[in-house]
């Protein structure tokens, strides 16, 4: 099957080195632990993404340029695709492009975090997510999409805010109290809502944004590995993101864990319709 560029029906694609987007497609599928099908996601996204509306509402990130790489293969050792991510992430950069990774599990993530974390540059994670993702091996892999928070904390050093978690380990737990990972869990913004400001002051100014679908509510949401009763809902999501960023730019995005469902065009629609306001997010606030 050939690949679709992302929002083709709004936009001719243009060179790497003239689009302020790259979008890189990532169907890894190789440590999933429940439902599987994250393979298909990118392709899914790209292709639900040609019934988008240009405008998003406040602007038409488009606009500024689309690039769709060729997807990364996801075949071999684990490690070898995390490399081959990482590449993809620094020709983005090189061409001064936000990365826009399409998983696939959320593995994917850690070669996008390698990639920035290479540049010197400080910047924070604002993970939304069903899961903490910080165990310290799962099934036997270090590179487990369980895990790969935890490569973010503690081998690389960066800092992490959590947004709806509501599935998690206690050992996840003592991880997140070791490395003072900050958490608005599902339950709290239930029962208190968000803070006014729910990053902290120090909190770096760029921000990698890294969304796991599931950590959409699972009516919303079915369409992934392990969806979750307790999530969030689209202007929740939104607002949240707005508040994260004010004052701050997007160094980098993610949307991973989409699994299709034959027919159920709404969940890949979601996912698609998400990828373009977060690139909306990443456009207004400046780069």
């Amino acid at each position: 099957m050939s690949q679709t560029a992302f929002l083709a029906s709004e936009y001719a694609p243009v060179a790497p080195h003239e689009a302020a987007f790259h979008i890189i497609p990532a169907p890894l599928e190789q440590s999933v632990s429940y439902g599987g099908g994250t393979a298909r996601g990118p392709q899914a996204i790209l292709e639900a993404s040609q019934q988008l509306e240009a405008w998003d509402g406040h602007s038409a990130p488009g606009e500024a340029g689309l690039y769709t790489a060729p997807a990364i293969p996801c075949s071999g050792p684990v490690e070898t695709v995390l490399e081959r991510i990482e590449a993809a992430v620094r020709e983005a950069l090189a061409c001064r492009a936000c990365p826009v990774l399409l998983g696939g599990e959320h593995t994917v993530t850690l070669g996008a975090l390698r990639a920035l974390a290479a540049t010197g540059e400080p910047f924070g994670i604002v993970q939304f997510d069903a899961h903490a993702d910080l165990r310290p091996s799962y099934e036997g892999s270090i590179y487990s999409h369980a895990c790969v928070m935890h490569r973010a904390v503690a081998d690389l050093g960066l800092p992490l805010a959590q947004f709806a978690v509501r599935d998690m380990s206690r050992e996840e737990a003592d991880v997140r109290q070791r490395y003072g990972v900050i958490c608005h869990d599902a339950e709290a913004l239930a029962r208190r809502g968000l803070p006014d400001n729910p990053l902290p002051h120090d909190f770096p100014r760029r921000l990698y944004i890294s969304f796991d679908v599931d950590g959409f509510d699972a009516s919303l949401m079915p369409a992934t590995g392990t969806p979750s009763p307790g999530g969030l809902f689209w202007h929740q999501a939104l607002l949240i993101l707005e508040a994260c960023l004010r004052g701050r730019t997007v160094a980098g995005l993610d949307v991973v864990e989409l699994a299709p469902i034959p027919g159920l065009h709404h969940a890949d629609f979601t996912a698609a319709k998400l990828v373009h306001a977060l690139m909306g997010f990443a456009q207004r606030a400046g780069r």
